[in-house]
């Protein structure tokens, strides 16, 4: 398989992303600008969850690619995506429902935290349980059949501080109860960088934080109640990730947006040697049987390519070309049976329209079996998320 990556070229529009916080997918330009943990978040909380942009995603914009539904009857567990209600963008049920009514086989989702919809009141640590119970509502619409038949939000991913420790089991069983049976995990982000390019996200998390014993504490407290671990960081953490997989064999981890290769700030100008280090982090962590890996998250803003930033959006061959070299390397390690595709919608939106994409899924997998279509498209999200 070729690791030759997608040359990139100058662009002279949407400026409005370039040499902004929009270039940074959300990231917070200065150390002091992380948000404290389970605040209501704001517009600039999370890198690659934000909004870059009061105009992000451009519609007029993804509107320049039309393409045909490549293999339209193949069935899709969309296992990531989000829902928000954010100044200047809106991301709920109507606007999930126009993607996965988009032409592709959509017939259930999961939705990934993303500080949507925090308590006002009551306990810090409580407030997270809002977006699940907001989600859950979500859930039960689209379950009653009246919005077709796809069932968004099947499974729920919520957010629980792990820095809790051993306290952390009164918010996981909140988070339970209000997912009324589809509550499945959480996500702790635990992105962190020296540079300050590079957000720390809602959580704020300090370097090694994955290491620290009050949070593997809380952590422990996950395989118990059969709820999984969504690992969300930067390539250079991968080797954490890697310890804390083999620490806690019996916990189901599942590493987003194939480990979070950085190509801004002090990674840009230097693809070759971040490739190099991403993969060797991929292999290592692909070695412990209890890791999944999403297949996507690589249009977010921060990343390796500038999509975004063109005349015309990618079509789903340059997508394909583009990230080909990211796919193969997890399906190579992980294998079908442990790999998964994702949207990570809205934030891909920043590069390309969900038929779009879902076509440059389709042709990444075009040489591979109709079981490993299966698995990749739908078969391994139902698994680890309980779907069926």
């Amino acid at each position: 398989m070729t690791e030759k990556i997608f040359r990139r070229r100058s662009v002279s529009r949407r400026t409005l992303l370039s040499g902004t916080a929009g270039l940074l997918g959300g990231a917070a330009l200065s150390s002091g600008a992380a948000l404290a943990q389970n605040t209501a978040p704001t517009s600039t909380d999370a890198a690659g969850n934000s909004p870059p942009s009061p105009r992000y995603p451009d519609p007029a914009w993804l509107a320049l690619r039309q393409e045909q539904i490549i293999e339209p009857e193949l069935e899709i567990a969309d296992p990531h995506h989000h829902l928000w209600d954010r100044p200047g963008h809106r991301f709920l049920i109507d606007q999930l429902l126009a993607d996965t009514s988009s032409g592709h086989n959509v017939t259930e989702t999961v939705f990934i935290e993303c500080g949507s919809m925090y308590r006002a009141d009551g306990p810090v640590e409580m407030k997270p349980v809002g977006e699940t119970e907001f989600v859950n509502g979500t859930a039960a619409m689209s379950a009653s059949g009246q919005y077709g038949r796809t069932r968004l939000c099947r499974g729920i991913v919520g957010h629980a501080d792990l820095r809790l420790g051993d306290a952390v089991v009164r918010v996981l069983e909140a988070q339970i109860a209000a997912g009324d049976g589809r509550f499945r995990g959480i996500r702790h982000s635990v992105t962190w960088d020296a540079s300050d390019v590079l957000s720390r996200a809602r959580t704020n998390s300090p370097k090694g934080q994955m290491y620290d014993s009050t949070w593997r504490a809380g952590f422990a407290r996950l395989a118990p109640l059969k709820l999984t671990f969504e690992a969300w960081l930067y390539h250079p953490q991968l080797p954490d990730l890697a310890d804390l997989a083999r620490a806690f064999p019996q916990t189901t981890i599942i590493l987003n947006h194939v480990g979070g290769p950085v190509g801004i700030g002090p990674y840009k100008d230097k693809k070759g040697e971040t490739f190099a280090q991403w993969k060797v982090g991929i292999t290592e962590v692909a070695k412990s049987q209890n890791v999944v890996v999403k297949l996507g998250g690589l249009g977010m803003t921060f990343g390796m390519f500038d999509f975004y930033a063109r005349e015309k959006p990618p079509s789903s061959t340059d997508l394909e070309t583009a990230y080909r070299p990211y796919i193969e390397t997890c399906i190579a390690a992980f294998g079908v049976n442990r790999s998964m595709f994702e949207s990570n919608f809205p934030p891909d939106g920043a590069t390309s329209s969900y038929p779009i994409l879902w076509n440059a899924f389709k042709r990444l997998a075009a040489g591979s079996s109709a079981y490993e279509k299966a698995m990749l498209f739908s078969g391994t999200a139902k698994r680890v998320y309980r779907l069926a």
